[in-house]
């Protein structure tokens, strides 16, 4: 009986080395810096470094008077921190490429039916990241600084440090990004047996308080930004659980699919 069920096993064979896995790490890690170079070469040819700092210091200078520009403290900020941006909007314009690295590499370990919906997962959890940033980058960053300059004493020039109001707005880009994968990970914590759909509807409570507990943890002390990552949170929660339910009932489909398919086969 096993060995007829390993006959048609579609992974059966398929094993490697784990230096060849080592290997098959190193290739694909390479593939996706030589595609972070390109990218930065790309944006350094256009907008340049100068140019990505112009735009996300809109949300700021929106709130700042007409002619105050952000300064620069360090003695190598003026270097570093257009460097730095260039880098993070070189990855973002990569991170597609970065994720069909990760998908090549555990595809041969995957059956067709997973690898089926592993690409929507990756085009997903890389369109929510987007999605993420750009709520960070077009909303959040406009409401939060209009909250907190309404305190700023009319005698206090309200001049920010260009690098630390660029390593504030990448800490949000990051938890937005992450914060937004919500329904990826309860996909993926339903498909691999961690938790049942009914599990995840008794959790939402509990959910909902750790949601606005992270919120106040990785964002600035304002209401606005911790609202604006609390509530999404949740309403992608909800969505995963709809997601979670739809993929059991798409996977068991395929499962009944495959059998059929077999014991036609046989």
């Amino acid at each position: 009986m096993s060995d007829s069920k390993d006959s048609t096993d579609e992974l059966a064979g398929t094993e490697q080395p784990f230096v060849q896995h080592l290997m098959e790490l190193r290739d694909r890690l390479l593939y996706g810096i030589i595609g972070l170079a390109i990218c930065m070469a790309l944006l350094a040819f256009w907008p340049g470094p100068s140019g990505l700092i112009d735009l996300i210091a809109v949300p700021i200078r929106a709130h700042m008077p007409p002619d105050a520009k952000l300064i620069a403290v360090g003695v190598f900020s003026p270097f570093f921190v257009p460097i730095k941006v260039l880098a993070m909007a070189a990855f973002l314009l990569s991170l597609p490429w970065w994720m069909y690295q990760v998908w090549a590499f555990v595809a041969p370990g995957l059956y067709s039916h997973e690898r089926r919906f592993a690409v929507p997962l990756i085009v997903l959890g890389s369109l929510l990241a987007y999605v993420g940033i750009g709520f960070v980058q077009f909303f959040v960053l406009d409401k939060m600084f209009g909250f907190i300059q309404k305190f700023t004493p009319a005698s206090v020039a309200a001049t920010p440090d260009i690098a630390s109001y660029v390593e504030a707005i990448l800490s949000l880009y990051l938890a937005f990004g992450l914060a937004f994968q919500v329904p990826i990970v309860v996909v993926l914590a339903v498909k691999m047996n961690l938790v049942t759909v009914k599990q995840l509807k008794e959790f939402r409570g509990y959910f909902v308080v750790g949601a606005f507990v992270i919120a106040a943890v990785v964002t600035p002390p304002d209401v606005i930004s911790q609202l604006a990552l609390a509530v999404p949170m949740c309403v992608l929660y909800e969505l995963g659980i709809w997601g979670a339910q739809w993929f059991i009932k798409s996977t068991a489909k395929t499962d009944e699919e495959a059998k059929e398919e077999e014991a036609a086969s046989s």
